[in-house]
């Protein structure tokens, strides 16, 4: 109610006006429902939440409180249609009025299934769900650990199963939370602590029964997503029923519909096992046989080989070929030395018939300066007086020039 009216001589100051317009604001609107579209969104590091309703016509300041936007499912987004709850509140430092959002609601979807959407977008552009980092289970798995709630319908499927079908692997269970406050921090801490166990796991499984969306957003929330895709062991997802995708399915290495078929995906049928190894054992024997049949097969071949037979035989006839191939280098050798001695003889006959003693044989003689041994041609090189030497085919003569004829 506004106190007496006011007057010139006793005027309202501003802060007393906005004071009795921010009592009538709140007591007038308690708690109301706006639609609208969220524009000028902003979380500074405070935590609180700052944006503006607007419609075609008109536009509302708004805030989130730090404790109401911690609880939120979804990011709020400019260009969001929601509805919001919550009082008319004054801010008195600026003088308007606002919203003060006590439960905000995305118009045309719900929080959850928004929030889901959000978050799988941001995870799948970090590659978390890249087909690519997926690692294959080991073929036998000798520890298995199960992350899953001890009291639940999911445990006791998937030991049954795993008991029917292969008795030769140790599970341990790690109980945790499956739904509710609090659940996704305790399955991610489990996820953590099974890998840091001194004893290996060959392959870690989280799982739980069916059940709403509610029931099962704790396989949605980021940490235990983050640590699915964080953990060293191969991890296989079996969360809901068939129907059911969790973002943790999209994390694991290898998603199972349901639990039972988690322990059928990891443990080989003891049946399937022994007939493959009967299997494997009727190659194996067909394999040795035909081998052994070859290998009996060549050993007749060699053993009927001459060379078996007659061992030495080889020895004789490479003797004889040696010695047939003595002979005939001899021969060779021999034709070879007769043509060269006949080759000698022609060219000595040539050599003979050009050489100057041959001449000298036939009655011819050679003069020579007795001087410098120089041989005379010509009468005009000779000079009265002059001391010559004539060699004969057998010996020679010294002699002196008496007279010279031109």
């Amino acid at each position: 109610m506004l106190s007496a009216a006011p007057s010139p001589q006793r005027p309202l100051s501003v802060s007393e006006l906005t004071a009795q317009i921010k009592d009538l604001l709140e007591a007038a609107f308690p708690e109301i429902w706006v639609a609208g579209e969220i524009s000028n969104f902003a979380r500074p590091q405070s935590g609180h939440c700052y944006l503006t309703l607007k419609d075609d016509r008109s536009q509302l300041r708004a805030v989130m409180w730090r404790g109401v936007a911690a609880r939120l499912r979804f990011e709020p987004q400019d260009g969001m249609e929601v509805v919001c709850r919550g009082h008319v509140d004054l801010y008195a430092a600026r003088g308007s009025y606002q919203l003060v959002i006590a439960d905000i609601v995305p118009q045309g979807v719900g929080a959850l299934e928004l929030a889901l959407r959000q978050l799988r977008e941001k995870l799948t552009r970090e590659g978390l769900f890249d087909p690519a980092r997926k690692r294959p289970l080991p073929r036998f798995v000798r520890r298995i650990a199960v992350v899953t709630s001890p009291t639940g319908a999911a445990i006791r499927d998937f030991l049954q199963v795993l008991g029917r079908r292969w008795r030769g692997a140790d599970v341990l269970v790690v109980p945790v939370r499956v739904q509710g406050e609090g659940a996704a921090a305790e399955i991610a801490a489990a996820i953590q602590t099974v890998n840091r166990l001194a004893t290996p796991i060959d392959c870690l499984v989280v799982t739980r029964g069916g059940g709403s969306m509610e029931d099962l957003w704790a396989f949605n929330e980021e940490p235990v997503v983050r640590a699915i895709a964080a953990s060293k062991i191969p991890v296989v997802s079996a969360v809901g029923h068939e129907i059911d995708v969790t973002l943790a399915d999209l994390a694991a290495d290898l998603r199972a519909l349901t639990p039972s078929e988690a322990a059928e995906l990891i443990a080989p049928a003891a049946e399937e096992l022994v007939a493959e190894l009967r299997q494997v054992e009727r190659r194996l024997a067909a394999a040795l046989r035909s081998r052994a049949e070859t290998a009996r097969s060549r050993l007749d071949g060699i053993a009927g080989n001459v060379v078996f037979r007659r061992p030495f035989q080889r020895v004789f006839e490479l003797s004889r070929r040696l010695d047939d191939l003595g002979g005939r280098a001899a021969r060779a050798v021999r034709g070879l030395v007769r043509l060269a001695r006949q080759r000698t003889d022609t060219v000595a006959g040539r050599l003979e018939s050009l050489s100057p003693l041959a001449v000298l044989g036939r009655g011819y003689s050679l003069t020579q300066r007795a001087a410098d041994g120089r041989l005379i041609r010509s009468a005009d090189e000779l000079s009265p007086g002059e001391e010559i030497i004539t060699r004969f085919v057998h010996g020679q003569a010294t002699s002196r020039v008496e007279h010279v004829e031109p």
